[in-house]
């Protein structure tokens, strides 16, 4: 087996990928009912990268993530299959190993139908006879209020199959999705789904017919590209029914791949009822293929998040900003406990998940907050200023603090209370040696900071402090001795010339 400590997908063998799946999978919880097959094997050509198109990410996480996570809320079941395929080893550690998930490895792919086999053939569903969920890992907009209104409308119809499907409301001739074809007969029933290139390949004057129960069901061409119901990539069924069937599908097609939309004449021609599922925001179970797709799901999140603050904390543009989702989190659970929180989020802001805000935070343009990073109350941060460290660091900002155009603030540095620094400072602390700035420091000019400690109350103005104890240390006229204009001592001076001696001396 070759190495895994990397972070690109470098085993040998099919045989060894599926040896890192077995090891990052765990059993399913067998008291549960439900269950989720999550299609993530495509590279995604079409999106021109060389990740995986599962680990795009969409506001922060990758895609297949948002995925899974709303499958297993919104089911309210943990019992989750992952089909993984191009860049497997890359997409399942990206997701890690969790309870009662699983990992199964779709060699080459052959279809859709041929992914949920592949699941289907995972030892811990063996016995399973529950309820499937199959959904698309590039579904990076799927909310677990969409999945949860999808097993309602599963275990309220009494049918055998349920297709996922949304409405399009732009001009007719710009819907490219594959149509929902439901039955003159009984029209809560899909007959099947007609994609949109064999509508258009259709003879103008000619009628489309089909055999449905028995009888013939017919429509025009016309009729067909007027249907606004299409088709998202999201199915349910029963276990049962599933497996018995999921051998029958057929690759009689020009790609030779095994589709599982032919479930539907499948499941009619069993006998079996197959139904429709309308999702009430058709934006939200949108997938990508496509670099503009993808970019304007992320708009599509953004306004999401805005929709939720806009009343709450102030935005300056909101169309450019990002806060992770625990803290858009945070910051309605402060809402419930506080009448105001006096929050304000400049253009260009970027706010990482594991930032712990508080009220009266003032964030200006283009600040960027990554890492673990502690904010006290009252606390401004300056346009441009970036602060970040790597795991096990922390920076914490106490109370009334200030911190002004361009700093950066790197590691692991804790910061007192009402202290002030101006422009031109860097502060870098590492985990052998932080930063520590006690209460009321004044810091200025061109200033440097790394590993120092510095106690209360005293200014810093144009200095160099590395591996420091700065003490307060108090004037015989009661004022604090400032420190200014400490610098290390020189090195390479005998390499240092006039610039005219140096060119005499050529």
């Amino acid at each position: 087996m070759g190495n895994n400590s990397g972070k690109t997908d470098v085993l040998d063998s099919a045989e060894d990928i599926k040896t890192f799946l077995e090891n990052l999978s765990s059993p399913l919880d067998r008291t549960s009912n439900e269950v989720s097959i999550i299609l993530a094997a495509g590279h995604g050509k079409r999106i021109k990268s060389e990740k995986s198109k599962m680990l795009h990410e969409i506001w922060g996480k990758p895609s297949v993530w948002r995925v899974s996570e709303a499958a297993q809320k919104g089911l309210s079941s943990s019992n989750q299959i992952i089909v993984v395929g191009k860049k497997a080893i890359d997409v399942s550690r990206a997701l890690g190993k969790k309870k009662n998930r699983a990992f199964v490895l779709q060699s080459e792919q052959k279809g859709t139908g041929d992914a949920v086999r592949t699941a289907l053939s995972y030892k811990g569903l063996s016995s399973f006879d529950g309820v499937v969920y199959v959904f698309p890992g590039d579904m990076g907009l799927l909310t677990e209020s969409t999945v949860a209104d999808l097993k309602k409308d599963f275990k309220n119809c009494g049918c055998d199959m349920i297709v996922m499907t949304g409405f399009f409301k732009g001009d007719i001739s710009e819907n490219y999705y594959g149509r929902i074809v439901k039955s003159k007969q009984n029209g809560d029933q899909i007959i099947e789904i007609k994609e949109h290139r064999d509508i258009l390949a259709m003879d103008p004057g000619s009628s489309y017919s089909v055999r449905y129960r028995r009888k013939k069901e017919t429509c025009t061409r016309e009729e067909l590209l007027a249907i606004r119901e299409f088709n998202v990539g999201v199915y349910a069924f029963t276990a049962g029914n599933l497996k018995r069937l999921i051998d029958t599908i057929q690759s009689d097609n020009v790609q030779g791949e095994i589709y599982i939309t032919d479930l539907i004449k499948i499941y009619n021609d069993d006998g079996l009822k197959v139904c429709s599922s309308k999702v009430e925001n058709s934006d939200l179970v949108v997938s990508f293929n496509v670099k503009s797709v993808l970019k304007k799901m992320g708009a599509t999140f953004r306004a999401m998040v805005y929709e939720k603050l806009k009343d709450i904390i102030t935005i300056d543009d909101p169309e450019d900003f990002f806060i992770a989702g625990e803290v858009v989190n945070k910051i309605l659970e402060m809402d419930k406990s506080h009448p105001t929180l006096n929050m304000r989020i400049g253009k260009g802001a970027y706010i990482d998940e594991g930032v712990a805000i508080n009220r009266g935070l003032t964030v200006e343009r283009n600040v960027i907050l990554r890492g673990i990073v502690r904010i006290g109350r009252n606390v401004t941060i300056g346009e441009n200023v970036s602060i970040s460290n790597f795991p096990g660091q922390v920076v914490e900002i106490g109370d009334d603090s200030v911190i002004l155009r361009g700093n950066v603030i790197k590691g692991s540095v804790r910061i007192g209370s009402n202290v002030h620094i101006e422009t031109g400072v860097r502060i870098t602390g590492s985990s052998e040696e932080p930063v520590v700035i006690g209460n009321n420091v004044l810091i200025k000019g061109i200033t440097y900071i790394f590993g120092t400690i510095i106690e209360n109350d005293i200014l810093i103005e144009h200095s160099i402090l590395k591996s420091k104890y700065v003490e307060k240390v108090i004037r015989k006229n009661g004022e604090v001795q400032p420190v200014k204009y400490i610098l290390p001592y020189p090195e390479g001076l005998d390499s240092i010339t006039d610039s005219r001696r140096g060119q005499s001396g050529g």
